[in-house]
């Protein structure tokens, strides 16, 4: 049996930690105190959020672990309905975060690099366009405006009325056809008028793919879904501008609604600006 020698005692070597990945949730070109990062809890795993410096931006970003956030490991745990709505929130977070000490530009839902290296190297590759990005979106925020109408009626008494045969049934679901497709129109241009109107208060405006009835909750039609850019300084205004609208619209039958301010996600994409936007997920090796 071996002995150690009197008075030295054993030292355990420490275990190796586990791989991670550096995350990205924003870039901005100001620090964020470390007291509002302490607060924010970002991925759950990961380290805490703290701020990573890339030249003239500071990157808000957490250490999450290789084996949970990973391609493969990644790509199965988003296809659970409760992981993906949590990994939303914890991104959401993340961003609020920097935009919390002043214009940031939101980098997808995981975004991921091998290590802050490479995060810092991707993202001083981009300098031009952040910095004319940060510029765009300093002190202004995004409001979304929405259009729905007009809800469906009853059905024409003349599907029940009239002669039975079957040319003047034809006739007669020709004609609702017609009307519907009319009202449609004109409720069509009444909305498209709204969004006119309102890009006279905006620095930039989009329109995104109406919402479906199941995302919206209602069975009435979705017309409009758009974003519009507003300087702070306006905000009083173009909420007065939508307020106007809305009674104007309701008297034809057409709901509009606002919302807002939020942080910019629709006008904060570097593709805009002639880079290269990371895609739903990003792994960086060189």
């Amino acid at each position: 049996m071996s002995t150690l020698p009197a008075g030295r005692a054993t030292t355990a070597e420490p275990e190796p930690r586990p791989p991670t990945l550096t995350c990205v949730f924003a870039v901005t070109d100001s620090p964020v105190p470390r007291e509002v990062l302490a607060r924010t809890p970002g991925h759950d795993g990961g380290g805490p959020l703290r701020t990573l410096a890339a030249g003239p931006f500071h990157l808000v970003v957490q250490d999450v672990p290789a084996a949970d956030y990973g391609e493969a490991a990644l790509a199965e745990r988003l296809n659970r309905p409760d992981v993906l709505e949590g990994c939303a929130r914890a991104h959401h977070r993340g961003v609020e975060t920097a935009a919390s000490a002043g214009p940031a530009v939101p980098l997808p839902m995981a975004t991921l690099y091998l290590d802050d290296g490479n995060a810092v190297r991707a993202v001083t590759a981009r300098e031009a366009s952040l910095r004319a990005l940060l510029e765009r979106l300093r002190d202004r925020t995004e409001w979304a405006v929405k259009v729905h109408g007009p809800a469906a009626g009853p059905g024409s008494a003349a599907d029940g009325d009239g002669p039975a045969d079957g040319r003047s049934y034809l006739r007669r679901a020709s004609a609702r056809r017609r009307t519907e497709r009319e009202t449609r129109e004109q409720a069509l241009a009444r909305a498209h008028a709204v969004d006119r109107e309102l890009r006279r208060y905006a620095a930039a405006a989009t329109r995104h793919r109406p919402q479906s009835e199941r995302m919206t909750g209602t069975s009435v039609p979705q017309l409009l879904n758009a974003a519009y850019l507003v300087d702070d300084a306006r905000r009083e205004e173009f909420v007065r501008a939508v307020g106007s609208l809305a009674r104007a619209a309701g008297a034809t039958g057409l709901e509009v609604t606002v919302s807002g301010p939020w942080i910019p996600y629709s006008f904060a994409r570097l593709v805009d600006t002639d880079a290269v936007e990371p895609g739903a997920r990003q792994e960086v090796v060189a």
